[in-house]
């Protein structure tokens, strides 16, 4: 069997029948690891100790006909802003290279209990500050599978590397302005954040009413495992969501027909290449031939990049205030202009801000009580150059405002994902975003998983592909 090609699915059930040992796959998922790091530049901090843990606890499982966990023996990394206890998490920093976290995060402490193996912490942008480089200052340049002249986008860059590159099944990542989605797009992946506070987030972010833990995978209906097993009340997080969970892989098998969806290609405002808009518009099609309808609905909100940045940067500008003092050297020097002026603003002006994020909740909320779904471009750019901060397309805007599209829906807090819907004409994926309602992940899996039947996508993963070195 070919480990790299398989899913996450595919891998459990092959573990329990004892068609493959849980020790074998996470062998061979290390050694994938170790021969394409050169490559990718994907992990911060290896842990194969971990892995092989769970990889035996795997087999005993099995040879004692004990149940499986939901993730029993399965290969997969975890994000370096999210803690695994006695490991290292860095934040991409300098700044905080050599922190041990004391405990487990909950998403964490949840697939371990699920019996997943835990390869490797994956690189990021320094605090999760920049949406299309994946690189820091502590970690360097993480790669795109597909180029490597090409950023995988930030800021969950080594998870989205990692996982295009078939070394695991699925990650776990972080989304605090699109940083599931955006990786996920430009690596032909599909990423997901749920509702807001679906996935407890602990010790706090430094951006704690925008960030979410998400899941980046191959497949629809590995997502919808993984984000099952991390999702559900925590005490700890007090956004974390208190209804029950509803069944995420359930959901993969529900009916689309009938769904009403909105199809925005601008937002009101975005700038998308003619060559994304039409691969995208041409997927939006696809939904029709499913049985949803489609309304075009070109102005939905007013740009509010300036209310996001006034709450992500001022959330990590309070974080790393007496670095920014003392250590600025240390810090991404993008990062540490745009802070140094958000740590100045007036309470005045802060929430002004914060008012008018409520208003656009509101507007939001109740576009969704006319649709179903929103589709949009996730990018409007199909890459992004190793290096480049911002496409070369849009050199009028920042390191985060050229992803119009994902930051809207870290302010309101809906369910959002990108599924991979083209190629461009040099062969880099394209993905499509799909939005829901507030606590209607369900509709995003659902019409993703018809989707994914409909115009099958894991074929044409660079997985196997000759990696050649930098």
């Amino acid at each position: 069997m070919n480990i790299a090609k398989m899913t996450a699915l595919e891998i459990r059930a092959a573990i329990g029948n004892k068609q493959l040992s849980a020790v074998e796959v996470m062998s061979d998922t290390l050694e994938r690891m170790t021969a394409l790091e050169p490559a990718l530049n994907a992990f911060v901090t290896a842990t194969p100790e971990l892995a092989m843990e769970a990889a035996k606890a795997a087999d005993k499982a099995v040879m004692a006909g004990e149940p499986l966990g939901r993730l029993q023996g399965i290969p997969l990394s975890v994000k370096d802003l999210i803690h695994v206890g006695g490991v290292r998490t860095t934040f991409g920093s300098r700044t905080r290279a050599t922190h041990i976290a004391e405990a487990d995060a909950p998403s964490v402490e949840r697939v371990r209990a699920a019996g997943a193996g835990i390869i490797g912490k994956t690189t990021t942008t320094e605090f999760g500050s920049k949406a299309g480089s994946g690189d820091s200052p502590l970690t360097g340049i993480t790669y795109n599978p597909w180029n490597l002249a090409k950023s995988p986008g930030g800021s969950s860059a080594g998870a989205a590397a990692s996982v295009a590159a078939g070394v695991t099944p699925f990650a776990l990542g972080t989304d605090g302005g699109g940083s599931v989605r955006i990786p996920s797009s430009l690596c032909g992946l599909f990423g997901i954040k749920a509702q807001f506070g679906r996935v407890p987030v602990f010790p706090t972010s430094a951006t704690p009413t925008l960030a979410h833990v998400g899941v980046l995978s191959r497949t629809v209906r590995d997502a919808a495992l993984l984000l099952q097993t991390v999702s559900g009340y925590d005490g700890r997080d007090p956004a974390s969501v208190s209804e029950r969970t509803p069944d995420f892989i359930a959901a993969c098998d529900m009916p689309v027909q009938g769904l009403r969806i909105a199809w925005s290609p601008t937002l009101g405002y975005a700038k998308p290449t003619a060559e994304v808009r039409m691969i995208t518009e041409t997927a939006v099609r696809r939904f029709e031939d499913l049985g949803c309808s489609i309304e075009l609905v070109e102005n939905v909100i007013d740009d509010p990049i300036d209310l996001w940045m006034a709450d992500f940067y001022a959330g990590i500008g309070v974080t790393l205030k007496d670095d920014l003092q003392h250590r600025r050297d240390l810090l991404d020097p993008a990062l540490a202009e745009v802070l140094q002026g958000r740590l100045h603003e007036s309470v005045d002006a802060y929430y002004t801000k914060v008012f008018s994020r409520y208003r656009l909740r509101e507007k939001v909320r109740q576009l969704f009580q006319r649709y179903d779904l929103l589709l949009t471009p996730t990018l409007p750019v199909s890459s992004v150059d190793v290096g480049m901060n911002v496409p070369r397309e849009l050199p009028d805007r920042n390191m985060v405002s050229w992803s119009y599209y994902t930051y809207p829906f870290n302010l309101t807090g809906n369910p959002a994902a990108s599924i991979p819907c083209g190629f461009d004409a040099n062969g880099m994926p394209v993905g499509l975003q799909i939005v829901a309602g507030f606590n209607r992940e369900a509709d995003i899996l659902r019409a993703a998983a018809s989707f994914e039947v409909s115009s099958p996508w894991v074929d044409t993963y660079p997985i196997g592909r000759s990696l050649i070195k930098k």
